[in-house]
């Protein structure tokens, strides 16, 4: 028997098993050859006949003028509920009459069909011949079963089997001969010594509807081919006016030549992603697509050429820069699987800019409107802003930016970005203005929240010894929330709001977190410096706080962040040894700030959290399970300093000391824009007067700073009081683990570089699919970077973490944060106990601008 025969009589089996019975109608007597085929000679009755289909046993009855006689014949057959035989009922020359059919019970029990014999026949001739041969096969009115059926058999053929099959072999499909052709010139000259140029024009003509020169020679085939199928994507996809330069390109005609020309153009991309820019490029540049006046708001969803991911990034910066925020992201939204930005992190990296940019100007416009709205009470205003979903999430977005900003090797359109910066002063100058009026009304006191002189007794003395004990300069409370969401989610972490002394200063903030400042605080000036006093202990800088501590606090350890995490874990619990109270100090973040340094300070604030995170890890490995985090006080921070038209003039009078947030002294005049309070309302045994902007402005303090504290914002005086349990536990120890990097930089030359990172298999449990890792970038026992963005991954940017599956190859965009390191190595990570899966074999040179 032929091919034809055993495919038709499969899909029958097929169809019989599942209902028992078919009904086939057969107007044109189309399939009349395969029904004697079937029955093995000419119908000698009236009777259903017993045959063989597929290898399944059925009853054939044949329609012969009368439906009710057909119906008789078949009922013995059909007559209990679940028929015990399988029927076919055939009517050839008979049309389906789907409303009163006499055979309408029988369809709706079994199954209708209505086959088409050229469809059936060309998936069978599709073994054998491509669809342009197969259009001329199947092209005349009359062609017949027989026919059909001749063709399809391997000896008495009256085609050629495909030439362009050979050539292509093991391709799946056309588009299996069509795209490789497409991509490349290497088979052209076996087309051509075989003939199979014209069988190749065929199968495009009979594919996708375009009409080829039958005399052109392949380069000018595939030239026109290539501009008919990607200027057709790009026509389907765009919703405006189309460009001139497609007027010369004929458009597919039919919705199905439509449908194998994207699918075509999807298949370049994916099967041939390292050809499809050269490709791309060529066409665009023939047809001037990127000078083309091309509104960027009509283009789709699809990236078919490189022009429009720029055009669409230009777009959304003019969105930003309108303050259309939430249409912007949206767009964005839309955009993070293209083409173009998977392959290349840098414009990546600037999508993700822009992503950034318009959630924090979302950000910024609600939290402005919200302000407008707030009462006089100053405890509301706290309650706002540390909320579930406060306004410190407009704090935190910032950060997130300007970090991300920073690493970047170019910056983005400079109009959007100060458009939002702007976006945010404003609004943190209605912040600033509207609590400090509202401090000023309560007289100075809250009442809803922890006073930082009482963390010390109240939080670090309640906890189980050992307990580590962080004073985290300059720490704003967002840091605090997202540091307890990059700690493991089996970690017992709360996060409370504390309300830090005023002026919110290191010398004042570090002293009022000592023990006994519950109870006796006072900010006093004493020998010419100001300075806290605890009892009667003056306590004006670090030397004299750490030996006030060291006398009230039994069994003290003292450790700096960077020691801590530079300490071997055996040499870390020797020092900490009986320790009852660890305090660690953290200055990196004051440290960069206060010096001037604001590119730097814009990349160390995320990795201090990091690293923060790090310390109490490495701090549970050593036995001590508590810690309690804080800081002295928060900040304000902005890209470049302060205009000159928000700088005031000092109050003059008897100058203890002055900052750019606060002046300290006696006497001298209230400068406008600025609120006057004594020490004694602030409940300090003192003569001193405090003298703040209302505002986000600043004293003319000397030095170019953009990061400010020492005023009575929410920002620099709220603070977070972060306690954490982990359980002890072994330190994470290396393992050769499951997981691999790939494509490892010779050396660091950008700030922003990709690695490639998989499963592969090794040491992979049976049932383990998929893992969460913590990719990181280590150097002397620090973190200096981490993953910024991943590509074809599922990346959590609040932990840094990465989501492997097995067999699936990640990008991941690391982003460098400390350019002073000389080298670097990738270190990959379990998330919960930081044992190290991979750790890159060799450090690898740092070395930017090369």
């Amino acid at each position: 028997m032929h091919p034809l025969n055993e495919y038709i009589s499969k899909q029958l089996a097929e169809k019989l098993k599942a209902r028992k019975v078919v009904v086939w109608y057969d107007p044109r007597r189309e399939f009349a050859p395969f029904i004697g085929e079937l029955r093995g000679g000419a119908r000698t009755g009236d009777e259903a006949v017993t045959v063989a289909v597929g290898g399944l046993a059925a009853r054939l009855a044949e329609f012969d003028g009368s439906l009710f006689e057909l119906r008789a014949v078949v009922e013995p057959f059909v007559c209990d509920d679940a028929p015990s035989e399988c029927v076919i009922i055939y009517l050839p020359g008979c049309e389906r009459d789907r409303h009163g059919s006499v055979l309408m019970e029988l369809e709706k029990a079994g199954e209708c069909y209505e086959p088409q014999l050229k469809r059936l026949a060309r998936n069978v001739l599709r073994q054998r011949y491509t669809d342009g041969v197969i259009d001329e096969m199947s092209a005349p009115e009359r062609v017949s079963y027989e026919d059909l059926a001749r063709a399809s058999s391997d000896t008495s053929s009256t085609e050629p089997p495909s030439v362009l099959k050979s050539i292509f072999h093991g391709a799946s499909g056309n588009d299996g001969i069509i795209a490789p052709w497409l991509a490349s010139d290497g088979r052209d000259a076996e087309i051509e010594s075989k003939e199979a140029t014209r069988e190749l024009v065929k199968l495009i003509r009979s594919k996708l509807g375009l009409e080829l020169p039958d005399d052109a020679p392949l380069p000018r085939l595939r030239s026109i081919s290539l501009r008919y199928v990607l200027a057709g994507e790009f026509r389907g996809d765009l919703s405006g006016a189309l460009p001139l330069a497609l007027d010369s390109i004929p458009a597919p005609r039919t919705r199905d030549e439509e449908g194998a020309v994207r699918e075509l153009a999807h298949l370049l991309r994916t099967k041939f992603s390292e050809a499809y820019p050269g490709m791309a490029d060529r066409v665009e540049a023939e047809l001037g697509l990127d000078a083309a006046a091309i509104s960027a708001g009509t283009l789709g969803s699809i990236d078919t050429f490189r022009f429009e991911e720029q055009a669409l990034l230009a777009h959304c910066g003019d969105l930003v820069a309108q303050k259309k925020f939430d249409q912007a992201l949206e767009l964005i939204t839309g955009r993070e699987q293209s083409f173009w930005l998977d392959r290349d992190v840098g414009r990546k990296a600037q999508w993700e800019a822009c992503r950034r940019m318009a959630e924090l100007g979302a950000l910024g416009v609600a939290v402005r409107a919200a302000v407008g709205k707030a009462s006089v009470d100053a405890n509301g205003w706290i309650d706002a802003y540390v909320a579930k979903n406060g306004w410190f999430r407009l704090d935190q977005a910032q950060r997130r930016l300007e970090a991300w900003v920073a690493n970047l090797d170019d910056e983005p359109e400079e109009r959007p970005l100060g458009i939002v910066r702007g976006v945010y002063e404003d609004a943190c100058r209605a912040m600033a203005d509207g609590f400090t009026r509202a401090l000023v009304a309560a007289n100075w006191a809250v009442s809803s929240c922890l006073h930082q002189t009482r963390i010390f007794s109240e939080v670090v003395s309640e906890q189980p010894k050992p307990v580590a004990y962080f004073f985290v300069d300059a720490m704003r409370f967002e840091m605090g929330v997202e540091l307890s969401e990059r700690l493991p989610k089996s970690v017992e972490v709360s996060v409370r709001a504390a309300v830090c002394a005023l002026p919110s200063i290191t010398p004042i903030g570090m002293a009022a977190l000592q023990p006994g400042a519950s109870s006796s605080f006072s900010v006093v000036e004493q020998g010419g410096a100001l300075g806290a006093r605890i009892d009667d202990a003056f306590l004006p800088d670090l030397t004299a706080r750490k030996k006030f501590a060291a006398s009230r606090i039994p069994k003290l350890s003292d450790i700096a962040l960077d020691e801590l995490l530079s300490l071997q874990p055996s040499r870390l619990a020797k020092k900490i040894e009986g320790s009852q109270v660890i305090i660690v100090r953290s200055q990196e973040i004051d440290h960069a700030g206060e010096r001037g340094f604001t590119f730097q300070a814009r990349q160390v604030m995320d990795t201090v959290i990091d690293n923060l995170a790090r310390a109490i890890r490495k701090l549970a490995a050593a036995g001590v399970e508590h810690c309690v985090l804080t800081a002295d006080h928060g900040h304000l921070f902005f890209p470049s300093d302060r205009d000159e038209s928000m700088r005031i003039a000092s109050p003059g009078g008897d100058e203890v000391d002055l900052h750019r947030r606060c002046w300290i002294g006696r006497g001298g005049t209230t400068p406008s824009g600025c609120v006057r309070v004594t020490a004694s309302a602030l409940g300090y045994d003192s003569d001193l007067d405090f003298v703040f902007p209302l505002g986000s402005g600043v004293f003319k303090a000397g030095g170019d700073l953009a990061f400010h504290h020492g005023g009575p914002s929410l920002q620099e005086m709220v603070i977070p009081v972060v306690t954490v349990r982990m359980k002890t536990s072994a330190p994470g120890r290396s393992s050769s683990g499951p997981v691999a990097a790939i494509g490892l930089p010779d050396a660091v030359t950008n700030r922003i570089f990709s690695v490639v990172i998989q499963l592969d298999g090794k040491n992979l449990s049976l049932f383990s699919t998929e893992l969460v890792v913590r990719p990181l970038l280590m150097s002397a026992g620090k973190q200096v970077g981490g993953v910024g963005m991943a590509i074809d991954g599922e990346f959590d940017r609040s932990t840094g973490c990465v989501k492997l599956e097995a067999g699936k190859q990640v990008t991941v965009a690391f982003l460098l944060s400390d350019e002073s390191v000389p080298s670097l190595r990738v270190v990959i990570q379990n998330p919960t106990t930081d044992a190290e899966l991979y750790r890159s074999p060799t450090d690898i040179p740092v070395r930017l601008g090369v």
